[in-house]
């Protein structure tokens, strides 16, 4: 089978596609993968095209928020969507597939999936696009709205219209233009483990909750330096990925002084720029480290300050590391929430409101979630969600 994949979005949202890309063609299978530029991820060995956007050089001039989004999206924003939405066109035309699976951000993918007269799959990293009674859409509403939560989807459909004139010109390049409808998807993949996320009994069948997308393949063992760090006692791992807003010098010294309130040592995953080591919080106690792989540091880990992405949760759970989730933005406060009441995590803290001692009592609610936190890690590494998700797309 020829299977054009589509992503867009940070490292978080580029993994799971390249973890089905390698999966599907260790297994005979042509895929090829279509991603943002600079995302970090290893696609090594992999059929890659670029989508002709680059969301870490958009992070780093202008941060994650919201309405910084809105202030540049004219001269930024818009723009990349706009090259983002044609690549996508473009590639999969020259490709040819039997299948396009896609993000829901690319939204171009179901237009030349009908164009080829090849089905077309989308994948939920986050919950946003099949309505639900269960829980509002993760990003547009933080709190249970019972009977209206279904309502709350609504809004996430919404791109669709705000991006109209774009598809549009993107679709101009398929033969007869941009269809005049387009049939739903033929399946909906979620990588995403039931341990976290309880299947809802108002999805339809054709809603696929695979578990996590994960290779499996042992982690890289890390430099020497890493390891000395890593045998030397008692830590916990700090990352918020490619969140980047705010104080980051204040946010990392916030975490040493929370850790050492608690004994333990720090690793300080700075990423893109969310997390910064002050030069008066130095110590042999602290390890600042722009990037490492989380599932080769975080099994050691008494537990993990995190902000709460989906990739980064999953890595959290598998090891079996309870959680202090420091939400941003989007479905982040709905995995903290999640987490929370599955007894894997302490409360989230947002993370404007983010103190050493409101943090120092999170890592103590934590670490009494440690016994949970192992018997989950455990039911997830059992999962086969690679192997579900390619069941499901063979069956097509």
């Amino acid at each position: 089978m020829r299977m054009m994949l589509l992503t867009s979005g940070s490292r978080g949202d580029v993994e799971p596609f390249a973890a089905l890309a390698r999966y599907a063609s260790d297994r005979g299978h042509e895929a090829r993968l279509g991603v943002p530029d600079s995302s970090g991820v290893d696609l090594a060995g992999l059929d890659t095209v670029s989508l002709e956007v680059d969301f870490h050089r958009l992070v780093q001039a202008h941060g994650i928020s919201p309405w910084t989004a809105v202030r540049h999206f004219r001269t930024e924003v818009g723009p990349g969507m706009r090259r983002m939405l044609a690549a996508a066109v473009r590639e999969t035309l020259a490709f040819e597939p039997d299948l396009v699976v896609h993000h829901p951000k690319v939204l171009t993918a179901p237009a030349v999936a009908v164009a080829l007269g090849v089905p077309h799959v989308l994948v939920e990293a986050v919950p946003v696009a099949t309505p639900t009674r269960q829980f509002p859409a993760p990003g547009v509403v933080n709190r249970d709205l019972g009977r209206f939560n279904r309502a709350t989807y609504a809004v996430a459909r919404g791109a669709e219209r705000m991006f109209r004139r774009d598809i549009d010109r993107a679709c101009a390049q398929l033969p007869g233009g941009r269809p005049a409808s387009v049939p739903p998807p033929a399946a909906t993949l979620l990588p995403i483990s039931p341990q976290l996320l309880p299947r809802p009994v108002d999805w339809p069948a054709s809603v696929h909750l695979t578990g996590s997308w994960h290779s499996g393949a042992p982690a890289p063992e890390p430099d020497p330096a890493v390891l000395e760090f890593l045998r030397g006692g008692p830590y916990l791992v700090a990352t918020f990925g490619s969140m980047a807003s705010g104080d980051p010098q204040a946010r990392g010294r916030t975490v040493v002084e929370s850790a050492r309130a608690h004994g333990l040592r720090t690793l300080l995953l700075t990423g893109w720029g969310g997390l910064t080591l002050p030069d008066d919080r130095r110590g042999d106690d602290v390890l600042a480290v722009p990037s490492l792989p989380l599932d080769a540091v975080l099994p050691g880990a008494a537990l993990a300050v995190h902000h709460g992405g989906a990739g980064t949760v999953h890595a959290v759970a598998r090891a079996g590391a309870p959680h202090v989730v420091v939400p941003f933005l989007a479905d982040q406060p709905f995995w903290g929430r999640q987490l929370h009441a599955l007894g894997l995590a302490a409360a989230p803290i947002p993370q404007k409101k983010l103190t050493a001692e409101r943090l120092t009592a999170a890592i103590d609610d934590a670490l009494g979630c440690r016994s949970a936190a192992e018997r989950a890690g455990l039911e997830i590494r059992t999962e086969h969600g690679l192997q579900t998700a390619l069941s499901v797309l063979t069956s097509l």
